[in-house]
């Protein structure tokens, strides 16, 4: 997803955070967009338009993104539908400084005929949208005849499934799988542990934290870094918890985030990280093996190497692989939902359906599934790779990618999506996860103690979001 797509590290990082923590993916796959980014609730809409088909009046799909990756897609999806008798009038509105959602609300809440039919939500804010207060909007996939067996036939990932679903209905499906793995240096993994087979590595650093921070300590006698900053380490806890933040409406600290306090703490105090903060120079200077100390790892999805290093491991591309990592997790994401009210149209309820069904459910090879997993958007041309909802998609797509060596990296990607949980997000990580990640670090500085970094911690939450602690 373009989200993901990864700029320079010129531009400027509240940009690229915005856009990255987004959705997760990247420009490869995509054609050029035409589409207008909308600064703040401004809208800015372009008609993309299928050929007639026979004499029915053309069908208006209103699409709402925080990008112009979906967009892209009613292009594709143009030229393999032919006969579709359908306009895309598509508004991008971008995630810097908050302002999409705000946005989409107001467009939701208005309705009318310039309503979204189509909206896209990310993982930081999805939960809103698919099981908040926001869900209301939303149609089920079911009343849209996109029904549970496709879902099925499809081989889409649990976790996806069950962030995108309300008391058991589907309200909201991606076209990405963001399963997290363990992705290190080739030539590190040789001179530490005699080898570079992903296999063997799986064994060296999991499964569990104990035997990660067993290799990190090989890893050290070497003069090398396990990973760079604890947000590797972060995101990889974040998502493997076993309940999110809001538990009954209280604020409630899983175990293995709490966990995460020491965790961060032992690299710190070990010397196994670089002590960088994500998205800034000095991780991206790790990527491409230019920073303190060589670094092993990083833990994310495919996003992370078709998009981000593909920018800043310049120096280093080739000499990666990807492996299981010691817990499963994922991280980051884009869902498609439809307003409710195109149940009201049959007309336009078909073709809605038809685009997200193509979008997310569509295993054929002329589906976006396929074309997104194969780097084929564009004709004649070779694009970026993906890992996609789809498994089945997957297994009969060649993941092999230069970054990594030639290794396919769909042997990895589709357990690590089957083994990610969709269980622990709210409509509130965003907000909350920055002012955890905040005290972490003031625990590991040595600015607070543990006890008090927590205590700070719920408060901060009381003070912002009003929610009381259990």
């Amino acid at each position: 997803m373009k989200s993901m797509k990864r700029v320079l590290a010129g531009v400027s990082t509240l940009v690229l955070m915005s856009s990255a923590l987004a959705a997760c993916g990247g420009n490869s796959n995509s054609s050029n967009a035409n589409a207008t980014t909308a600064p703040a609730a401004t809208t800015a809409a372009e008609a993309t338009t299928a050929p007639a088909a026979g004499t029915g009046e053309k069908v208006t799909i209103n699409l709402y993104s925080f990008t112009d990756e979906i967009p892209n897609m009613t292009k594709k999806y143009m030229e393999v539908h032919p006969e579709a008798n359908v306009e895309f009038k598509t508004t991008i509105v971008a995630t810097t400084d908050g302002a999409y959602q705000p946005a989409l609300d107001q467009a939701l809440a208005a309705g009318g005929k310039d309503a979204p039919d189509i909206y896209a939500a990310e993982g930081a804010f999805v939960l809103k949208y698919t099981q908040g207060d926001a869900s209301t909007f939303a149609a089920n996939y079911a009343d849209l005849g996109l029904d549970d067996q496709l879902v099925k036939d499809a081989g889409i990932a649990q976790y996806s499934v069950d962030i995108g679903s309300k008391d058991g209905q589907l309200k909201g499906l991606g076209y990405q799988a963001t399963g997290g793995a363990f992705i290190y240096r080739r030539s590190l993994a040789k001179e530490v542990f005699g080898t570079d087979d992903p296999a063997a590595i799986k064994t060296e650093i999991g499964p569990g934290w104990d035997k990660f921070f067993s290799a990190a300590e090989k890893l050290k006698a070497k003069g090398y870094a396990a990973v760079s900053g604890d947000g590797d380490v972060w995101h990889a806890v974040e998502n493997s918890s076993d309940k999110g933040w809001i538990v009954d409406g209280k604020l409630h600290i899983d175990p293995k985030r709490e966990e995460f306090l020491d965790l961060s703490k032992k690299l710190k105090d070990n010397g196994y990280y670089n002590d960088t903060t994500d998205w800034q120079e000095a991780w991206f200077a790790d990527m491409n093996g230019t920073g303190t100390k060589p670094v092993f790892g990083f833990f994310g999805p495919a996003w992370l190497i078709n998009y981000t290093f593909k920018d800043h491991a310049k120096d280093t591309a080739g000499d990666w692989a990807v492996t299981e990592p010691p817990t499963g997790f994922f991280w980051g994401g884009t869902w498609l939902l439809a307003n409710k009210d195109v149940t009201k149209d049959d007309a336009k309820k078909q073709a809605v359906a038809d685009f997200i069904k193509w979008v997310t459910l569509d295993t054929s090879e002329t589906g976006l599934q396929y074309n997104w997993a194969n780097g084929t958007m564009k004709d004649g041309e070779q694009g970026t790779k993906d890992s996609v909802a789809s498994s089945v998609v997957m297994d009969k797509s060649n993941g092999e990618i230069a970054m990594l060596g030639g290794q396919n990296m769909f042997d990895i990607f589709v357990p690590a999506n089957a083994n990610a949980s969709g269980n622990n997000l709210t409509a509130f990580d965003e907000t909350i996860n920055k002012l955890w990640r905040d005290q972490v670090r003031e625990y590991t500085a040595g600015n607070k103690d543990r006890a008090k970094a927590i205590e700070t911690f719920k408060q901060q939450v009381k003070d912002q979001l009003n929610i009381d602690s259990e």
